[in-house]
């Protein structure tokens, strides 16, 4: 049995759960007609946690042995029915998600294959960029390489597709970033300005506008048809770890390891808040799908999570006793996902801050967590070489 979804029943006051059995759908509903104001929400978990299979502390499908060597980065395709990896073994995995087969071995780079990406929402296409200064582009379903992208002169340690899967966006060691195209393989721009390496790039909703961020502690806006740089965000006073627009590109998000995130306006590049309450260095940071919400991760090993509007922290997250380095919220923004170097990943309320899982069994640093387009499964990557798959 696999569960679903699950819901809340107003009135008469109960839960329902979705599940799979057999591949067939069901559902159980169960009562709750004793709750009162003063029911402890923590005792009632518990007691229907140990009365109820289908709701457990924390389980996994699948642990995969994916790579010889520790993995470098995790994408999934926009069903969630496939997945990648990258390697220091030099390789690109792609995998079942289902099943936990290894459907292909994506093998040419001649040195450690750092980012990943599927050509969502087509998922037809895969783009690898490696330290070997190159970026490949591989069809999906055979494995075929279609196009080597060379050019940088340095590793290539970022890279993304624009939502219309025409471009392919890479960042560099080199201090550029370079845009290319999917039908010919072609360069064609080279973004040039930053003055240290290009370690963020974003696209935005419409694919006019890119995102680098970079170890110079600022942010550069670029207009993708001429590549031209349209600003340069300044006000950071540390390195830029994570770059991302909101979904209607009215704000732009940077991470920093100065120890905060700063909310920029695209139209003039104008810094509009800094947000702050962290210790040490922000290593990820990101908004909900609807913008309402932001969640920043840590090297003092909390989370926060932020009011887009308001800009005031609503909260933090504890129980980590490492850094994360890897932060996420699920499609509905009800959930928020924590990968850390203390080995575990970790399951929060979005509204209240509560822990509702620790997912425990890798043997060293969680390095990256993702959900699937669904929210129903989650991926963790750990420098023990293993990914795993959780539901």
């Amino acid at each position: 049995m696999k569960l679903k979804r699950f819901l809340l029943r107003y009135y008469p006051p109960g839960i329902i759960l979705e599940f799979d059995k057999g591949g067939v759908f069901r559902t159980k509903s169960i009562d709750l007609l004793d709750l009162t104001p003063t029911t402890n929400p923590d005792e009632l978990l518990e007691e229907i946690r140990q009365s109820e299979p289908l709701i457990t502390e924390s389980r996994t499908d699948q642990e995969l042995k994916a790579h010889i060597l520790p993995l470098t980065n995790i994408a999934f395709d926009k069903s969630g029915s496939r997945f990648i990896t990258g390697s220091y073994d030099r390789t690109c995995r792609v995998w079942d998600t289902a099943s936990g087969t290894e459907l292909h071995t994506l093998e040419g780079h001649r040195n450690v294959v750092y980012a990943v990406a599927f050509n969502n929402p087509y998922g037809d296409k895969i783009a690898t960029g490696s330290f070997d200064k190159t970026c490949k582009l591989w069809c999906a379903e055979t494995g075929k390489c279609f196009h080597t992208f060379r050019g940088h002169v340095l590793e290539v340690v970022c890279l993304a597709f624009n939502p219309q899967s025409t471009l392919v966006a890479t960042g560099s060691m080199d201090f550029t970033a370079k845009l290319w195209s999917v039908e010919t393989g072609e360069e064609v721009a080279t973004l040039t300005g930053h003055t240290a390496e290009v370690l963020a790039l974003c696209f935005n909703t419409a694919g006019r506008q890119l995102l680098t961020g970079s170890f110079d502690h600022t942010v550069a806006v670029w207009d993708v048809a001429s590549g031209r740089r349209v600003h340069t965000l300044i006000g950071h006073r540390g390195e830029i770890s994570s770059v991302q627009f909101n979904w209607d590109c009215s704000l732009i998000l940077s991470g920093s390891l100065d120890k905060t995130c700063k909310l920029w306006e695209p139209v003039n590049g104008k810094c509009v808040a800094t947000l702050v309450g962290h210790k040490e260095e922000v290593l990820d940071a990101c908004f909900d799908l609807s913008g309402r919400l932001i969640a920043t991760a840590s090297a003092d090993g909390t989370a926060q999570v932020f009011s887009a509007n308001t800009h005031r922290c609503l909260l933090t997250l504890k129980g980590h006793a490492g850094e994360i380095s890897k932060i996420c919220f699920n499609p509905r923004g009800s959930r928020i996902l924590t990968a850390s170097s203390d080995k575990t990943a970790r399951l929060w309320d979005a509204e209240s801050g509560a822990c509702l899982q620790t997912l425990e069994g890798h043997a060293d640093e969680i390095f990256f967590c993702v959900f699937n387009y669904e929210g129903d499964a989650i991926i963790t990557g750990s420098k023990d070489n293993t990914c795993r798959i959780w539901s």
